[in-house]
This record gives structure tokens, sequence and C-alpha cells, in this order.
């Protein structure tokens, strides 16, 4: 008999957090969602208010809270350029003290608590693909270093955890990940190019458009979530979380074209400063350790994508 847990999930109104939420739900556990909806959306968890077993807490997780729980997902952070950039040191904040109030909670709860990490600890990587071992080529200094540092720092506090007090952790670095519920304005190259396309503006390529990038579908993240998370406590990670394969930037214009049906010209900006050149995930020891790989190929996940956007969009002019 399935033994009902209390989970907490922060960020649980962002486009990750949300599916997360919809799938422990689905799972017969009982949800809160902690979300200050700065970048998370009412709408997104709209469909799962009327479930008994689903609460949301509007809160900032850099202000400390108390409720119980059997496990903790620590998804609260704005993830994409436009949004983390737009106010840095609220991104540190989020990252560093955001992670110690939620590790303080877990160790007053004997609680489970998971990371959501990232890609970005890897910096414009100077190895290919990359594991886990690798530490990274990050510019400390730079425009996205409130997040690559921040989720960086918090990897640390996590790991300082679990050795000072015997914390039980779990690391995930998630690389890009698409589909449903993006939001049409957070700058990633899925989200851009698919509203571009619909919309009839130019697809815009940073660079030539050379640079590579791994896109894993959202349903297959969660998945790797909730293994990593249920997974024996020994394992720790970090642990990568993405889909191996590679697409030029390119490639996926081309790809997002071919099934919106647009004719929409590209257009080639000067590549941002310390954008990563390559990206793609060794999902070995995800592999290895929790039976996890990505399962839906990128064109049928495009599809799916392109068609929430066509029905966000429907009655819009922009967006």
């Amino acid at each position: 008999m399935h033994q009902q847990k209390r989970i907490i999930v922060t960020g649980g109104a962002g486009f990750v957090g949300s599916h997360l939420c919809e799938r422990l739900l689905e799972k017969g556990e009982k949800v809160l969602c902690v979300d200050n909806f700065h970048t998370g959306s009412e709408k997104n968890i709209l469909h799962l208010r009327n479930n008994p077993d689903f609460e949301v807490l509007r809160h900032d997780i850099t202000q400390p809270f108390f409720a119980g729980a059997h496990q903790i997902y620590n998804l609260a952070c704005p993830a994409s350029p436009v949004h983390y950039q737009e106010d840095p040191i609220r991104t540190t904040k989020t990252n560093v003290l955001g992670s110690l109030n939620m590790l303080d909670l877990a160790l007053k709860l004997g609680a489970k608590i998971l990371q959501a990490s990232t890609s970005e600890v890897y910096g414009d990587p100077q190895i290919h693909p990359q594991v886990e071992s690798y530490r990274g080529c990050v510019n400390c200094i730079g425009p996205r270093a409130c997040y690559d540092e921040g989720k960086r720092v918090a990897e640390s506090l996590f790991f300082d955890h679990f050795r000072q007090h015997g914390l039980s952790i779990k690391v995930a670095r998630i690389f890009n990940t698409y589909g449903p519920r993006m939001d049409a304005k957070d700058g990633r190259v899925v989200s851009n190019f698919i509203v571009q396309a619909l919309t009839g503006q130019p697809i815009t390529i940073y660079g030539n458009g050379s640079q590579t990038r791994s896109f894993c579908f959202v349903d297959d993240l969660v998945e790797g979530l909730i293994r990593l998370m249920e997974s024996d406590d020994s394992i720790t990670g970090p642990v990568n979380l993405g889909n191996p394969g590679e697409f030029t930037v390119q490639e996926l214009a081309r790809l997002v074209l071919q099934f919106t049906g647009s004719d929409a010209p590209l257009c080639y900006k000067p590549l941002p400063e310390d954008d990563p050149k390559r990206r793609r995930p060794d999902i070995g020891l995800a592999k290895s350790l929790l039976g996890w790989e990505p399962l839906m190929p990128l064109e049928q996940g495009l599809a799916k994508t392109v068609d929430y956007f066509s029905e966000m969009l429907k009655g819009k002019k922009t967006v």
C-alpha cells in the first residue's frame, strides 16, 4: 500500500516545478507548492488548485519559513538569462540564502532534499560531453555569474550539510529543458524560436548558429528528478539530467520553421558574453544509478511544444 508523502516543491509554479507538482500528485503524494511568483505563474498550477492534496504558499525562500515535509525539491530560482540577469543580486540571494533556508528546514524535519542545479556550473566547457567530475570553466565576474556561481555555491552548501550534518541530499544538474508551460518571454532558445515563428518575426540567432545545445523534454526531466529523489541515500549526485542528443542552434531553427510552417527569415546577432559554445551531457551516471534516460525525440517534443504555444497565442497579436 502506498504511504503518502508530504512534499515541498519550491518554485512549484514555474515551468519545470508545475510539471513536477502535477506528477507528484498523480503518484498520490501531498504537495506544498512554494513560490513568490516572480517568474512562476498562477496559470501553470490553476488546474491543480481543486486537488485536496495540493496547497500553495506564496513565499520568497530568501526568507525562512516552516512547514512539515518528508521531501523537499528546491527548484526556486529564475532559470533563463533574461530573468536571472534582470536582478542579479536577487538571483544570487535566491541561490545562496534560499538554499541555506531550505537546508535548515530539511535539517529540522529530517527530510530528504534535492537541489535543482544546472549545466551552467560547467560554464563554457573545455571538455565535451560534460561529465559530473568536470569542474567547469566559469567567469565569476561576468553577467551570468549570479546564476552560474550562485548554483555552484548552492551545490557547495548541499555537500557541506551532507558532510557536516549527515543530511540526505540529492543534486541534479539540469541541462536545457523545453516543453509546454515555458514562458514565452523567458528568452530561451526553444520558446524564442517558436514564438518568433508563430508571430511572423525573424528568427533571432546569436553568433553564427554553430553553437550546440541538448534539449530534454520536460516529462523526461521530471522522471529523472523523481528517480533521483527516490534513489538510495548513498546516491547524492551530482547527476547530469539532460538529453545527450546534440543539435546546433541553426538546426533547431530549421526544425522550428518546419513544425510551425513558417517562412520567417533568420536574423543573426552577436553572441552574448560568456555564452557557452557547446553543451551536451554525459548521462552515464543517470543510466547506471537511476536507470534513467530521456525517451522523447526532439521532433516529437517540439511538435507538442509548438501546439502549446499555438493555443496560447491564439487571438494575440504580440506576446
